[in-house]
Parts: structure tokens; C-alpha cells; sequence
């Protein structure tokens, strides 16, 4: 196989542009892993015209998918960890072409996680996970059970991978079987989501309770990177967080995030006058122990 397809990138390999090429081959019983194609040949780059680029082959019946994508993009997707399919590929693919150790170090830097990289993942899923757990309870309190359902899933979702994050691990696909083994109750409040006898009502209604609990304990380690930015200096507005370059990576769900930690106790609101009278500004600081 290597030899047919090879023609496809040993051109690439003689460019100094080429970092790597990783081979990754279709598995029998996991067909989407490699959208149906029999092999995926992913070449990384320094630059290119476009951050990802993508041709289809055919060889003796058989389909290959060729991707080109640079460093840059490669490295925001282990980031903000919201192209998991790349991710996955790097993690088990066969490396073809290595300059420099440039995807060993890759590699390792995946199975090692940098502190750094966590802080910032850990801070997007808790974010995240905040905002579907916030719309989820308003639903839930307005009636509307299904919507509310919907978003508890996305939420156990992301606490979920928060937790897979807080162990010093990326999140793969599967990664409720990562959780399973790791964190346990949260892998028993997803099946009580999905198995339970309960009707919805009751269900949900039970499930908040014990999620709520859950994000709580959590709330430190998630919001980890959040409570170390506004303690650079004695109060922010909320635009001056969000100009903050690391901030940027979870700035949609900023608002939902701060009226959380506003709530629990985290943070507090400094009003700060205005030219009109009774008006104030919103500084957020954090709440010295």
C-alpha cells in the first residue's frame, strides 16, 4: 500500500516546507474513523495558501484522502481541541516522513500535556460545559424538557472531557471510555441520562442536582485560567478581557462564564462610576480569600 501511495507525498518530502507525513489506515471495525476512505495520508507543513487542503484518490478499488495541513493549524486544532479527527490521526498514525523529529515531538507533547496547554483546554470545556448547563436549566425550568435533555447531554459531554483534561490526558473520540475508567460517576450519570426509567421531568430534575454538584467541584481547576488573568491586576472591565489574547480562545462564552463565578462566589463586581448619575460600570476582580 505504502509503496503504491507513495508517489502521493515522497515529492513533499524533499521541501524543507514538509515537517511530516503520517499514514493512517482503515479500521474494519471503526469505518468512520477514516470517513469511509481506506487510508489517509495527512502531510504537515509550514505554510501554505490555505491552513487545509484536501484531494481524493483511487487506486486498485480502493479511495485515499490526502490532506495538507500547516503547523499553525495543526496546533490551535490540539488547542482548542475542536477538530478531534486530526488530533486522532496524529495520535495513531504510522509516521512516513519525520524532519527534525518535528511529529515525535508532537507525539510527545500530546502524551505529556504541558500544564500550560491544560490550563487553556480545561478552561474552554468548563466554559462550555457552563453555558449548556445554564441554557439547560432555564429550559428545564421553563417546561421545555426535550431542549433541556439536549443540552444536559452536551454538558456531561464536556464535563466529561474536562475531567479526561484534569487527568493529564487529550480527549479522544471514545472518550466515554476514557471517563469510565477515570471518572466513573460521571460515566453513571450519562447512562442514568440515556437508561433511566424515569420520566424526563423526574430525570432531569435529579440529574441537575448531581451535575450541579459536580461542576461545583470543578469550578477551581476549570476556571483555573480565567482567576489567574483577572489577578494580573485589581479589576477588569469585561472588553479588557476580552482583548486578552488567551482569553480569546473561550471570549463566546466570557459573559455566561463570569455571571457563573459571580454566583459561586469567585468573583465579584466592582461598579465603577459613570459621567451618568446611578450608572456604573461592571469590573470583575477576584474574591481574596
Amino acid at each position: 500500500m505504502e509503496d503504491i501511495l507513495r508517489p502521493l507525498y515522497q515529492e513533499r518530502t524533499s521541501q524543507q516546507n514538509t515537517m511530516g507525513v503520517i499514514v493512517i489506515e482503515k479500521k474494519e471495525s471503526e469505518l468512520s474513523f477514516t470517513e469511509g476512505f481506506d487510508v489517509i495520508l495527512l502531510t504537515i507543513v509550514k505554510e501554505a495558501d490555505s491552513p487545509v487542503f484536501i484531494k481524493h484518490y483511487v487506486y486498485e478499488e480502493k479511495k485515499a484522502a490526502l490532506y495538507i495541513v500547516t503547523e499553525k493549524q495543526l496546533e490551535e486544532w490540539m488547542l482548542l481541541g475542536n477538530n478531534r479527527k486530526f488530533i486522532e490521526w496524529l495520535y495513531h498514525g504510522k509516521v512516513l516522513f519525520d524532519r527534525n523529529e518535528y511529529v515525535y515531538k508532537l507525539k510527545q507533547e500530546m502524551r505529556e500535556f504541558p500544564f500550560f496547554g491544560r490550563k487553556i483546554k480545561m478552561a474552554i470545556e468548563f466554559s462550555k460545559l457552563i453555558r449548556r448547563w445554564t441554557y439547560g436549566r432555564d429550559f428545564f425550568k421553563s417546561g421545555h424538557y426535550l431542549d433541556a435533555y439536549n443540552h444536559v447531554m452536551h454538558s456531561l459531554h464536556h464535563l466529561a472531557r474536562l475531567a479526561v483534561i484534569e487527568n493529564g490526558f487529550y480527549p479522544e473520540v471514545t472518550v466515554w471510555l476514557q471517563v469510565k475508567q477515570m471518572e466513573p460517576e460521571i460515566y453513571k450519570l450519562y447512562e442514568e441520562l440515556l437508561t433511566s426509567d424515569e420520566e424526563l421531568e423526574k430525570r432531569l430534575e435529579l440529574l441537575f442536582i448531581a451535575i450541579d454538584f459536580l461542576i461545583y467541584s470543578k469550578t477551581e481547576n476549570g476556571a483555573a485560567h480565567l482567576l489567574s488573568i483577572l489577578k494580573e491586576k485589581d479589576s477588569w472591565s469585561f472588553q479588557e478581557l476580552l482583548n486578552h489574547p488567551e482569553v480569546n480562545y473561550y471570549a463566546v462564552d466570557l459573559s455566561v462564564l463570569l455571571e457563573y463565578l459571580v454566583g459561586k462566589s469567585f468573583v465579584e463586581v466592582k461598579p465603577i462610576e459613570t459621567k451618568g448619575q446611578g450608572i456604573y460600570h461592571r469590573y470583575y476582580c477576584v474574591i481574596n480569600e
